[in-house]
């Protein structure tokens, strides 16, 4: 009897270790990632896994930037986008948990001159409505008109008046950075204390995040930091790092894979660090806490996936039965996951420096469906390199189609002069079309002053728009007319900035 006793425990223990080390982590998770980033043209991944309270995981993969021979390591410092918004929906969750303010509190209630388009919305928004993305407005809409631009915190979220709702309010989920933006503005108004310095006093410093920065200047400033790159087409371009200050509290923290360990372990931990209790488990449940429908779950490729809702910064879906916390970050030249699944005591985070990849999703998920069992295996890379391929394809197509249009068109004798002139909109301000000295259109815009639009003639009173900053990509560009004059134009950019078109009235 005691023979099969001790034959049990052996059994358990060895059986625990084999299955907390992981086979795929153990033997398959250097070639996967060093395969994706040749396939995916990606110039440096950092990886971070947790599991059952120890960091299994901390390594750099590839450079720093494509040029030089800069390896990543557990230090090289990435920007995480909008896995910011944890960090501002947490520190809104303590002021709540400390009765500073309410959740439920209306944003007017703190902010008196805040006002969005309805009146009736006006007074109804509160502070936990801001943060989980169900004010009305499409994903994205106005990150175009807020992004990378000179206008001040105040004067972005003044700016939220001006944005046409696409949905009834509380309607549907609609993913809007300067929502959370305001959200962050409020913790001045109550403590004092600016958002920056009040996320590094509660947050980043107790967690000794010493290679954690709160803007932009942290990354741009220091050694060991990561590149940014996009892509055009098929090429891997080198872009600036955005100017996204005035964003702050929805997507500026810079940090490294070994900072964040202590993040997602102190998740895991119910708010404790190194035997610290730096977070009340209550705060963090309170983020945790589903407030949004935000989608059927993961997709078919997770047939054991119903629900995606949204908490306070977090996505919250389940997957085999358990409970996954996640998010994801996008800024210029970088994307991010982090993922939580506090069941199994598993924690993940992957970064990298150019922001069109998928292996930032694809690796967390693949490590979460080797712990949980998910079956059928599959190889989550491979599928969706088949997906980047056509499109970059589609995207070669249409650079193609419409630069021969362009051609086509070269010989017409179209009046340029009509379309040039200052043009309005109520979100964005002016933009000013003027012939250049190559004799092109050319946009400028009054709030970007990097970035200018190339027109050139596809036909009638169509123009094929080449932007000067690799980031916002090529748009087909209409000019409306009316009683034969020039009425207004539709200025689009990238997909991964904004989605919207936004109609600018000419003036003169």
């Amino acid at each position: 009897m005691k023979r099969i006793f001790l034959f049990a425990i052996i059994f358990f223990f060895s059986h625990s270790i084999l299955f907390s080390q992981n086979a795929f982590v153990q033997n398959e998770l250097d070639d996967y990632i060093l395969k994706a980033m040749k396939n995916e043209n990606i110039p440096g991944v950092s990886v971070v896994i947790v599991k059952d309270g120890k960091v299994i995981v901390l390594k750099g993969y590839g450079y720093r930037e494509k040029e030089k021979i800069n390896k990543v390591d557990e230090n090289t410092l990435f920007m995480i986008g909008s896995n910011t918004k944890a960090f501002t929906a947490t520190s809104i969750c303590l002021l709540d948990y400390e009765k500073s303010l309410s959740l439920n509190d209306k944003v007017t209630k703190w902010m008196p001159d805040f006002k969005m388009y309805d009146d009736f919305v006006t007074k109804d928004v509160m502070i936990r409505d801001l943060m989980c993305h169900r004010l009305g407005l499409q994903t994205f809409e106005g990150d175009f008109v807020n992004w990378d631009l000179d206008l001040s915190r105040a004067e972005i979220i003044n700016n939220l008046r001006n944005l046409v709702p696409v949905f009834p309010f509380r309607a549907r989920f609609g993913y809007c950075n300067a929502a959370f933006l305001t959200a962050g503005e409020l913790i001045p108004i109550v403590t004092g204390k600016s958002w920056d310095d009040y996320v590094n006093e509660k947050i980043i410093g107790p967690l000794q995040m010493t290679r954690t920065y709160i803007n932009v200047e942290g990354i741009k400033n220091k050694k060991n930091s990561a590149l940014p790159y996009t892509t055009i087409i098929d090429s891997l371009v080198k872009i600036p790092y955005p100017n996204i200050n005035n964003l702050a509290p929805a997507g500026t923290i810079s940090s490294c894979a070994k900072d964040m360990s202590n993040w997602i372990s102190m998740q895991l931990d119910s708010g404790k660090f190194n035997g610290n209790q730096i977070i009340p488990f209550q705060v963090l449940k309170q983020t945790r806490m589903s407030n949004m429908v935000a989608g059927n779950g993961l997709g078919p490729d997770f047939p054991g996936s119903h629900f995606q809702n949204y908490g306070l910064g977090w996505f919250l879906d389940d997957i085999n039965g358990k409970l996954l916390i996640w998010h994801t970050g996008g800024v210029d030249g970088f994307v991010s996951s982090v993922c939580l699944i506090p069941e199994e005591n598993l924690g993940i985070v992957t970064l990298t420096n150019t922001d069109q990849n998928l292996l930032f999703e694809d690796l967390p998920f693949q490590i979460i469906a080797s712990y949980l069992g998910v079956s059928p295996k599959k190889n989550y890379s491979e599928m969706s390199l088949k997906g980047i391929i056509e499109k970059q394809k589609q995207e070669k197509e249409f650079f193609e189609k419409n630069k021969k249009l362009v051609e086509e068109n070269s010989a017409s004798d179209i009046n340029l002069k009509m379309y040039t002139g200052t043009y309005t909109n109520p979100a964005y301000g002016k933009i000013e079309i003027k012939i250049g000295d190559d004799g092109k259109l050319k946009i400028y815009f009054s709030h970007h002053p990097f970035l200018i639009g190339q027109l050139e003639n596809i036909g009638g009173n169509s123009f094929f728009c080449t932007y000067n900053h690799p980031e916002y990509g090529y748009k087909v560009i209409p000019f409306e007319m009316k009683d034969s004059k020039v009425y207004s134009v539709k200025i689009s950019v990238n997909n991964f900035i904004d989605f919207m078109p936004y109609e600018f009235v000419k003036e003169n």
